[in-house]
C-alpha cells in the first residue's frame, strides 16, 4: 500500500511492522509479554482418545496445543488496549477478542455477556461462539446479537458465519471490528460482501465503542480509558475502506 496522504503514525507502524515482522513469534507458553499487554496464553488441556480395538483398553490422553479457545467475563486490561488498538498494521497482534452480547427476547432472562479469545491454531472465535455461547439455541426464539471484535473475520469464518445466518434466520449478528483483517486481499472483500448479504450489520468500531467496550468488558477497576491518540482518525480510514468494499 502507498503511504501517500496516510498520518506519520501509519507510515511509522508500517515501518516498524517490516522490520519485526520476521523477528516476531508467537510467546511460548505462560509467558508475559508485559510492553505490549498481550495476555499469557492458556494452559494446555488433555483430551482423551478412545483407541480401544481388539479388546485393548483406550490410549493415554493426548497433549493438546497449549492454544485454546478461552472464555471468560472481562478482558485483561493490558491486553484489550492491545489487541484492540485500532492501528493499520497491526504486528504482533496474532488472536482475535470477541465481546459477545446476546438478547434472547425474553426480558426477565436479561442478557447474556461474555468474550472469547483464540490463537489462530484451531477454531477461531467466531466460529465456536456458536458452539460454546449458543449451545442451547432455540429456533423458537429471536436472537439479536452484538459482537465487538478485535478484527474483523477471516474469509473462512465470514463464509462460515454467513451459513449459519443463513440456517437461523431468528438470529441478527451485528459486527463492530477495531480493525479490518488483511482487507486489500479479495477473498476477504468476497468473505465481508457475502456476510453483509446476509442481513449482518458490519461497522467498524467508533471511539465511543471503544470506551464502552472497556467498561463493559475489561477488568477496568472503575479506571476510564485514555484513548490513542490517533483514534479518531484510524476509525475514519477503517470505515472508509469498510464502505468501499461492501458498497
Amino acid at each position: 500500500m502507498a503511504d501517500k496522504g496516510r498520518p506519520l503514525m501509519r507510515r511509522k507502524e508500517k515501518a516498524s511492522a517490516e522490520r519485526t515482522k520476521d523477528v516476531q513469534k508467537v510467546k511460548s507458553e505462560g509467558e508475559r509479554a508485559v510492553d505490549n499487554g498481550e495476555a499469557p496464553p492458556a494452559e494446555a488441556s488433555n483430551g482423551a482418545v478412545d483407541g480401544s480395538q481388539n479388546g485393548e483398553s483406550p490410549v493415554e490422553p493426548m497433549e493438546l496445543p497449549p492454544f485454546e479457545i478461552i472464555q471468560g467475563d472481562r478482558i485483561d486490561p493490558f491486553a484489550f488496549k492491545f489487541q484492540f488498538k485500532n492501528v493499520e498494521y497491526s504486528s504482533g497482534r496474532n488472536k482475535t477478542f470477541l465481546c459477545y452480547l446476546v438478547d434472547e427476547g425474553q426480558a426477565a432472562d436479561g442478557l447474556l455477556r461474555g468474550y472469547l479469545e483464540d490463537e489462530h491454531t484451531g477454531a477461531h472465535a467466531e466460529e465456536a461462539f456458536f458452539t460454546q455461547c449458543l449451545l442451547n439455541y432455540d429456533p423458537a426464539l429471536r436472537y439479536t446479537v452484538t459482537w465487538y471484535v478485535s478484527s474483523s473475520p477471516c474469509s473462512a469464518c465470514a463464509a462460515k458465519i454467513a451459513e449459519v445466518l443463513k440456517a437461523r434466520t431468528n438470529v441478527k449478528l451485528s459486527i463492530f471490528a477495531a480493525r479490518l483483517f488483511e482487507w486489500e486481499e479479495t477473498e476477504i472483500q468476497v468473505g465481508l460482501k457475502a456476510l453483509h448479504a446476509t442481513g449482518c450489520k458490519l461497522r467498524v468500531m467508533k471511539p465511543l465503542d471503544f470506551s464502552y467496550t472497556w467498561e463493559t468488558f475489561v477488568e477496568n477497576e472503575e479506571e476510564p480509558l485514555n484513548l490513542w491518540e490517533d483514534c479518531k482518525e484510524n476509525y475514519e480510514f477503517y470505515q472508509e475502506k469498510l464502505a468501499d468494499i461492501l458498497q
